[in-house]
């Protein structure tokens, strides 16, 4: 690393499989009652998939909003004033914690109650049809497992786990599919696509995590930085120039190789690890 480092990446990832995910959503969605949209609590915006968006505009929305651990309340109640509307609702969970989820249920019927009146009024009992969505590695699959209260479907600490579409069903009054954690082709917006990639929903594959770790230092310094100094017990000046900093991480955390000289490829993995796993503290990146 140099300071010639870049300031910001072009980063993209949009691999077969998510074009053909998309098309089976948009089939799928003739048939489904309502969407639970899957966000991460600390870039939920920059999670909102355009292309998921326009296939789901005529759909009634939960906005799950998962790991709400690692932000702030006030960072919460931001974004459910941003999300809430006659249409779509939002809920908060922890999809780690036993029942955690279970509110989605009610929430459900409550968008729906006028359909399922309808139907109760012909006689018949019916059930709720949800089709899950969101970016990779934003706790789909860990939702579904916590309504159903059992692992129905493979999860892990990674996009790209999830590949084709999955029908479980929960003991609450809901038919769930899960699909694939999608992106759309190309960002617009540079700044998204970087908080997609800090909160680990491009594969890390496909980046270069020396240029990562740099520019998610410099984007969250100027709010979050006593979390970085605490974190790393190091003391950052006013003047500090960004690399500076990186380097002073590196020497905290013996990412050092031979001859004294920084290792930035072992300590950008370690820093990044640190802010995904909550370590760094709470962070809100929108």
């Amino acid at each position: 690393m140099d300071n010639n480092i870049k300031k910001s990446s072009s980063i993209n990832w949009f691999p077969g499989h998510m074009t053909k995910a998309l098309r089976q959503m948009e089939k799928e969605l003739k048939n489904i009652d309502i969407v639970l949209y899957c966000l991460d609590a600390r870039a939920p915006f920059s999670c909102i998939n355009p292309k998921l968006t326009k296939l789901c505009q005529n759909k009634k929305i939960i906005y799950v909003v998962t790991k709400v651990d690692f932000v702030e309340e006030n960072d919460l109640k931001f974004v459910k004033n941003k999300l809430d509307s006659t249409n779509s609702k939002v809920v908060f969970v922890n999809a780690t914690k036993s029942n955690s989820c279970k509110q989605i249920f009610s929430l459900s019927k409550n968008l729906l109650s006028q359909k399922l009146q309808n139907k109760l009024d012909r006689g018949l009992n019916y059930q709720l049809k949800a089709m899950v969505v969101g970016v990779p590695n934003v706790g789909k699959s860990t939702i579904i497992n916590n309504l159903c209260k059992a692992s129905k479907t493979i999860t892990g600490n990674k996009p790209g786990v999830t590949r084709g579409k999955q029908w479980v069903m929960t003991e609450g009054g809901l038919n769930l599919l899960d699909t694939p954690g999608t992106l759309w082709p190309s960002f617009d917006d540079d700044k998204v696509a970087k908080n997609l990639a800090y909160i680990g929903s491009i594969k890390d594959e496909v980046l270069d995590l020396n240029d990562l770790a740099f520019n998610f230092l410099k984007d969250i310094l100027p709010k979050y930085k006593n979390l970085i100094e605490s974190r790393y017990n190091i003391n950052i000046k006013e003047d500090s120039e960004i690399l500076e900093i990186f380097d002073q991480v590196c020497l905290s955390r013996k990412c050092v190789l031979k001859g004294n000289e920084p290792d930035y490829d072992r300590c950008s993995k370690i820093i990044l690890d640190d802010f995904r796993k909550g370590r760094t503290g709470k962070i809100f990146l929108d």
